[in-house]
């Protein structure tokens, strides 16, 4: 598995989790719920890619067409 993704996710993660914090602690808790929605967003986009290159891997190693 690649490591660097992997960290790349936990820093979104991380990040995400920051933003929300700073913004629902100012009272703006609308926008922070919509800066996690938006970090979730991201991460998906993230694991889509990974889930195609397993498929494409799957695919060419049982030799389906």
């Amino acid at each position: 598995m690649q490591l660097d993704l992997l960290f790349q996710i936990a820093g979104v993660g991380i990040l995400t989790t920051v933003i929300s914090a700073v913004l629902a602690s100012s009272g703006r808790s609308e926008l922070a719920n919509l800066a996690a929605v938006a970090g979730l967003a991201i991460v998906l986009l993230m694991v889509v890619g990974i889930l195609s290159d397993l498929f494409t891997n799957v695919r060419t190693i049982f030799q389906l067409y």
